[in-house]
C-alpha cells in the first residue's frame, strides 16, 4: 500500500512520533493506522509521545568546533538534573559533530537528516534518547559560524551551558581575546556589535521617547536637544558591545580593548537557555517527586 503524506501526518499527531518513524511504522504495518501505532509502541516510541505535550524550558547550550567552522546550539529537556546526565552530554556531542558536517540550512532539515549516513535520523536519535533518559527533549535551534584562518572564535559557556556565546574576530587568532568577547556578550547581553548596527527607525523612536521625557521633566526647549543627544549616548551604550565598559577592565570601552588587539568583532551570538519559552510552575519538592513517579 501507498504510503501518503497524510497519512504519516496523521499517525504522528497520534503518537508524537518522528516523522521517518511514522513512515517506518506505516510501510512495515501495510498502512494499518492501529498496527503503526503498535508497532511504535513496541519500539519505544510511546514513551517519546506520552512526553510530547510536557513543557521542556530547562537544557543547556552546547559548542562544537572544527577548524574554520563552529556551530552553538541549544537543546531543551524538563529538569536540570538531566543536563548533568552522560546520554544527555553525549546526544549535545553528536548533534553538534552533526551539524558541523552536514551544515544544515534550518531545524526542520537538521530533523530529518541521518545522523551516521545510513543510520536513523536525528530527529529519531533524540527520541531514542527521549526514551532512555525518561524526560522530553528537542532542538530547539542552531546557528553555524565560519571563519578564515587569520580569525579567532570566541566560545563561552557559563554555568555549565547555562548561557553560550559564540563569537567571531577578525584580525586575530588570539582565541583568548576572542574568548573575552564572548564572556562580555554572556554578562552584559548586548543586542547590537555597534551603533551603525541600530537601524535609523529604532534610534528615531528612542530620540522621540527621550525628547517626550525631557519635556515633560519641565526642561526647556532650547536645551532638550542636547540632553536628548547625550541620553542617547547612554541608550547606545546599553544595547552596542563596542560602546559598553568592558566587564574585565571596566575602565576602557569593549572597542579600546578590541582595537588594542588590532581585531575587529565580526559577529556574535548569545543563547540563554528557555529565554522566551513558557516555563513550569513546580517547586522543588514538586520536582523530586515528579521524578520518583517515572
Amino acid at each position: 500500500m501507498a504510503i501518503t503524506a497524510k497519512m504519516v501526518k496523521e499517525l504522528r499527531e497520534k503518537t508524537g512520533a518522528g516523522m521517518m518513524d511514522c513512515k517506518k511504522a506505516l510501510q512495515e504495518s501495510d498502512g494499518d493506522m492501529e498496527s503503526a501505532i503498535n508497532y511504535l509502541r513496541e519500539k519505544g516510541m510511546s514513551k517519546a509521545a506520552k512526553k510530547a505535550d510536557r513543557i521542556a524550558a530547562e537544557g543547556a547550550t552546547y559548542i562544537e568546533e572544527d577548524g574554520n567552522t563552529a556551530v552553538l546550539l541549544e537543546v531543551n529537556c524538563e529538569t536540570d538534573f538531566v543536563t548533568k546526565n552522560e546520554q544527555f552530554q553525549q546526544l549535545l556531542s553528536e548533534i553538534g559533530k552533526h551539524i558541523l558536517k552536514q551544515q544544515p540550512e534550518n531545524l526542520e532539515q537538521v530533523l530529518t537528516q541521518k545522523l551516521h549516513g545510513d543510520g536513523d535520523t536525528v530527529e529519531a536519535y533524540i527520541n531514542s534518547a527521549v526514551a532512555k533518559i525518561g524526560e522530553k527533549i528537542s532542538l530547539r535551534r542552531f546557528t553555524l559560524q565560519n571563519k578564515t584562518d587569520n580569525d579567532a572564535f570566541g566560545a563561552y559557556l557559563h554555568m555549565g551551558g547555562r548561557i553560550g556565546v559564540l563569537s567571531v574576530l577578525e584580525g586575530t587568532k588570539e582565541q583568548d581575546v576572542a574568548k573575552d568577547i564572548s564572556m562580555h556578550v554572556a554578562a552584559v547581553n548586548p543586542r547590537y556589535i555597534s551603533r551603525d548596527a541600530v537601524s535609523e527607525e529604532e534610534v528615531n523612536q528612542e530620540r522621540e521617547v527621550l525628547k517626550t521625557q525631557a519635556l515633560n521633566e519641565g526642561k526647556p526647549e532650547n536645551i532638550v536637544e542636547k540632553m536628548v543627544e547625550g541620553r542617547l549616548g547612554k541608550y547606545f551604550e546599553e544595547i552596542c558591545l563596542l560602546e559598553q565598559n568592558f566587564v574585565k577592565d571596566p575602565d576602557q570601552k569593549v572597542k579600546k580593548y578590541v582595537a588594542d588587539k588590532g581585531a575587529t568583532v565580526k559577529t556574535f551570538v548569545r543563547y540563554e537557555v528557555g529565554e522566551g519559552m513558557e516555563k513550569r510552575e513546580e517547586n522543588f519538592a514538586e520536582e523530586v517527586m515528579n521524578q520518583i513517579k517515572e
